[in-house]
């Protein structure tokens, strides 16, 4: 009975270890044609539209080339020392960092609490919503024509306001010092609704029975949101601001219909700048150091961003 139950024992543990190897050979078979089927459209995508772009961009970065013929002026890093010496560029980040840092601080904590209001499934709700996230449907060059309708001192609401007021028409878009805090009222206005809806999507996906636990509790309607709602969607507030940073740094139709980099120079950004002075300028070489310096950027910020969250993953 004994030699029986040993057997018994055996076959069973025989069986059990074929059983996870044969697992593991259709989840590693799984994996495999996984891999095969989907890596090379994705591998080719990156090589057409970011790898080869960018490898061409660095090489022509070194040349000076109007874009006809092959290049033959190698000027070596020229085309950058310019750069870093045209007082043009530095203003053009300095606007760069005035959007990031208006989205940051003022755009995203609108949003926020804005989507803390509105975030429950109920019809004015969503009315709400639609009407916040319209904005983000109309294109960038209509929003800047209409935007730019609205700022003309003649005919659009500042002439409204200023006929109101009896005062001299004033034009918000020619003014050097103020131009670009204009600009900056449309890109919040831009895109105040699509971080809303990354915070709405997150605060939907919170269990009910956490925010039930906590008015059980006691806790209060500010405390459950400092402690329960925002620790929750952190992972989405992680991916709003990522993408405000970005959209920092590739500003670019917004500005054209608006003020196409001017009055003075004073409204570029990094993208218009490198359009201007580059591309319009016949300066590909100029314009490809640029995309170099800009593409470098960005993909150092998606390095330190990817790093944030795998060590989120791992706390």
């Amino acid at each position: 009975m004994t030699t029986l139950h040993r057997i018994g024992q055996v076959s069973a543990s025989n069986a059990t270890k074929t059983s996870s190897r044969a697992g593991f050979a259709r989840i590693f078979r799984g994996q495999t044609a996984a891999l095969i089927i989907m890596l090379p459209p994705a591998l080719t995508l990156f090589t057409l539209f970011v790898a080869w772009p960018f490898i061409d961009a660095a090489y022509y970065s070194v040349f000076k080339w109007n874009g006809y013929g092959s290049p033959t002026d190698f000027i070596g890093l020229g085309n950058f020392k310019q750069i870093f010496q045209h007082d043009v560029f530095f203003r053009a980040v300095f606007n760069a960092l005035i959007i990031l840092f208006a989205s940051l601080f003022i755009q995203l904590p609108f949003a926020l609490g804005l989507a803390l209001l509105i975030y429950k499934k109920t019809p004015t709700n969503a009315v709400f919503r639609l009407f916040f996230f319209l904005p983000f449907i109309i294109a960038e060059i209509a929003s800047g024509l209409i935007w730019g309708f609205i700022f003309d001192g003649d005919s659009g609401l500042a002439a409204v306001i200023t006929h109101a007021l009896h005062t001299q028409p004033y034009f918000l878009l020619t003014d050097r010092t103020w131009a670009f805090f204009g600009i900056t009222l449309v890109v919040m206005w831009k895109y105040f609704g699509f971080h809303m809806m990354i915070y709405v999507a997150a605060l939907q996906g919170v269990p009910v029975e956490l925010v039930e636990a906590a008015r059980i509790e006691g806790a209060r309607r500010w405390q459950i949101v400092t402690n329960v709602l925002v620790p929750m969607i952190k992972p989405a507030i992680g991916v709003s601001v990522f993408f405000a940073i970005v959209g920092s740094l590739q500003l670019f139709d917004v500005v054209i219909p608006l003020t196409n980099g001017g009055p003075s120079n004073a409204t570029h950004t990094i993208v218009t700048y490198l359009y201007t002075f580059g591309l319009t300028r016949m300066r590909i070489g100029f314009g490809s150091a640029v995309g170099v310096i800009l593409f470098v950027v960005a993909f150092s910020i998606s390095l330190l961003y990817q790093r944030y969250l795998v060590r989120r993953s791992a706390q």
